[in-house]
């Protein structure tokens, strides 16, 4: 069975406008599905759909089925609020474009990683401490006592999104879903956050769910692709075949954008 079943998948805005339409995949264990589409294709509010995050007045309709060993199978849409707390960060969990505002900026940030650590793993005192340095290391930052001790707002943006990371692989999931972790950082930082993501999530052997308007960047870190276009999926295949052959008139226009800022990088002094 598959670690994630999504099948069907409506979203409807709080005036019944569908924006997301009829999109169907699944992940297993250890796989790799980028879902790729420009601003307003519907992909971060699939994930959101996907952890039971979205916006009051919207409405899911579909199939939305988690299966995770020692959890179950268990069907997300419509699942009250407690349930989904129990699977969150179990079973999935999701690291936001933006960590500014996915971090409390009245708390340290060590602290705000010892809550997973503790909950997790039920850690306590010395062993907790520890645990955070432990995480914030794995996530290749330099200071991790500075970083422990300081807020959000006094560590850089590329630090932020490595302590959001962190947050979330300290729950141990069996599935990240990343929505535009690197959009907004530079691009020597973003370069370096993929390749943190991508080594971590093969260590881990987690699942990854990685969501983006860049093939260049999808293509870096999953083995398939979806394409989705004004809420509706209109392609999916295994990246190098949607590269190579793109089959949809968007995601060929895609590719071609693709390709045109490779050629602009290669001719660049």
């Amino acid at each position: 069975m598959s670690l994630l079943e999504v099948t069907g998948l409506r979203v409807a805005a709080a005036d019944g406008r569908e924006l997301v339409r009829d999109v169907s995949f699944a992940v297993d264990a250890g796989e790799r599905l980028g879902l790729i589409g420009e601003s307003g294709s519907g992909k971060s509010l699939t994930a959101l759909a996907i952890m039971g995050l979205l916006p009051a007045g919207m409405t899911v309709a579909g199939g939305v089925v988690l299966d995770v060993p020692g959890l179950g199978r268990t069907e997300v849409a419509g699942l009250a609020e407690q349930r989904l707390n129990a699977l969150r960060g179990r079973a999935a969990t999701v690291v936001f474009q933006e960590p500014l505002t996915a971090l409390d900026p009245l708390m340290r940030v060590g602290r705000q990683l010892a809550e997973p650590l503790r909950r997790r793993r039920g850690l306590r005192g010395a062993a907790l401490r520890a645990a955070v340095r432990a995480a914030l290391t794995e996530v290749r930052l330099a200071e991790p006592d500075r970083i422990a001790k300081a807020f959000p707002h006094q560590i850089s943006g590329g630090q932020r999104q490595r302590v959001a990371i962190a947050m979330a692989l300290a729950c141990e999931p069996a599935l990240l879903i990343a929505d535009e972790p690197t959009t907004a950082l530079d691009v020597t930082v973003q370069a370096d956050v993929l390749a943190l993501l991508d080594a971590l999530v093969r260590e881990k052997g987690m699942a990854l769910l990685f969501i983006s308007h860049d093939l260049a960047v999808v293509s870096a870190v999953t083995d398939r692709v979806v394409v989705l276009k004004d809420g509706v999926a209109v392609e999916s295949g295994a990246v190098a075949d949607i590269v190579r052959a793109p089959a949809h008139p968007y995601t060929r226009s895609l590719v071609a954008s693709a390709r045109e800022l490779d050629s602009a990088l290669d001719l660049a002094p």
